[in-house]
C-alpha cells in the first residue's frame, strides 16, 4: 500500500513527499508531508463508490471549503482531476486539517463544554446545508440517497437490517414490525421534510477539534437525505449519556440558525439511524472487532425500536 501511495503522490505533483500511514478504516489514509504543507492521500475501499460518486463527493467538498466550512479541500492532479486510479485503487488527495480526534463515536475527548460544542456543531451543520442548497450541482453529479427507500426499502443503502444473521426470530419480528410502522410515518413526513445534501455520518470519529473549531471530515457516505438525519446521526451515540437532553437541546438550538427541529421528526430519524447499523455491520462480520460492533449495533437497534414504539403507543 505504501508503494501505491508514493506512486500516486506523483500524480498530484508531490514528488519527494514523506508518505506515512495515518489511518486504516473504511479507507486507507496516508499523510503526505511536503515543505509546502501536509496532505491526506486516500486509497478508497474497493467497490464502495463508483468513480462518478467519488468525483461528485470531491466537487461538493470543494464547494463547502470555498463556502467557508472547516472541511478538507480536494487537490487536483496535474491534469486537473480530483480522483485518479493507481494500481487498481481509487485515490484522491485532500488538504490536511488540524485538530485532535474526539475519540470513538459517542465520545467528545478534550471538550470541556459539551453543550457549547453541540451548539457550534449544530450551527456548522446549518451552514453546510445552506452552502449545499445554494450550489448548482454539475451535470453528472451523483451521490447515494438516504431517502425513504434508502432507509426502509427492500434494498436499503446499508443493507437489510431486519435480516442480520445474529437476530433471533422474535428480534427479526420486532425489527420487521418497526420497519413497517416507521415507513408508514415516514410516508407522511417525507413530503414536508427539509431534504438535500447531508454528510450523513457526523459521528465523533469524523470530526476534529482544534482550539474551538470543528473540522468535518470523511464524506464517504454523504448524499441526499433528510436534514434531521444529520442531527440524529450525531445524537444517537449520546442517548444514554447523563447530559443527553442538554446536548440535544444545544445541537437543535445551534441548528435553528437554519430552521427549528420538530421533536417527533428527530425521534423518528434517531430510530432510522439506529436501524441502519445492523445492516452495515452484517457485511463486515469477518473484520477485526466486528463481533463487538455487531452486538452493540443490534442492541441499539432493538432498544431504539422498543423505545419508539412505546412513544408511538404501539
Amino acid at each position: 500500500m505504501l508503494e501505491i501511495a508514493q506512486d500516486a503522490a506523483r500524480q498530484w505533483g508531490l514528488e519527494g513527499a514523506e508518505v506515512e500511514l495515518a489511518a486504516r478504516r473504511e479507507n486507507v489514509v496516508f499523510r503526505a508531508s511536503t515543505p509546502g504543507g501536509d496532505y491526506a492521500l486516500r486509497l478508497h475501499r474497493p467497490g464502495y463508490r463508483s468513480d462518478a460518486e467519488l468525483t461528485s463527493e470531491l466537487e461538493w467538498m470543494a464547494v463547502l471549503a470555498e463556502g467557508g466550512l472547516d472541511v478538507p479541500a480536494p487537490l487536483a492532479t496535474r491534469d486537473g482531476r480530483f480522483m485518479a486510479s493507481v494500481a487498481g485503487h481509487q485515490v484522491d488527495v485532500l488538504t490536511w486539517v488540524p485538530g485532535a480526534a474526539l475519540g470513538r463515536a459517542g465520545e467528545l475527548q478534550g471538550v470541556a463544554d459539551r453543550p457549547g460544542f453541540c451548539h457550534a456543531l449544530g450551527a456548522a451543520m446549518a451552514r453546510m446545508h445552506d452552502v449545499s442548497d445554494a450550489w448548482v450541482q454539475p451535470e453528472g453529479f451523483t451521490r447515494p440517497s438516504w431517502d425513504r427507500a434508502g432507509l426502509l426499502g427492500e434494498a436499503p443503502l446499508w443493507g437489510r437490517f431486519w435480516e442480520h444473521p445474529h437476530l433471533d426470530a422474535s428480534e427479526r419480528a420486532l425489527l420487521s414490525r418497526v420497519r413497517a410502522a416507521a415507513d408508514d410515518v415516514l410516508s407522511r413526513f417525507e413530503g414536508e421534510a427539509d431534504y438535500g445534501l447531508i454528510h450523513a455520518d457526523l459521528i465523533s470519529e469524523n470530526m476534529l477539534w482544534d482550539e474551538g473549531r470543528i473540522y468535518l471530515i470523511d464524506f464517504d457516505d454523504g448524499g441526499f437525505g433528510f436534514r434531521d438525519f444529520e442531527l440524529a446521526t450525531f445524537l444517537l451515540r449520546f442517548e444514554d449519556a447523563p447530559d443527553y437532553a442538554e446536548l440535544r437541546a444545544a445541537l437543535c438550538e445551534g441548528y435553528a440558525a437554519r430552521r427549528q427541529v420538530r421533536a417527533a421528526d428527530l425521534d423518528l430519524l434517531l430510530l432510522l439511524r439506529a436501524l441502519t447499523y445492523p445492516g452495515w455491520i452484517a457485511d463486515r462480520l469477518g473484520e477485526p472487532g466486528a463481533a463487538e460492533r455487531s452486538e452493540r449495533a443490534v442492541a441499539t437497534a432493538l432498544r431504539s425500536a422498543w423505545r419508539w414504539l412505546d412513544r408511538m403507543g404501539g
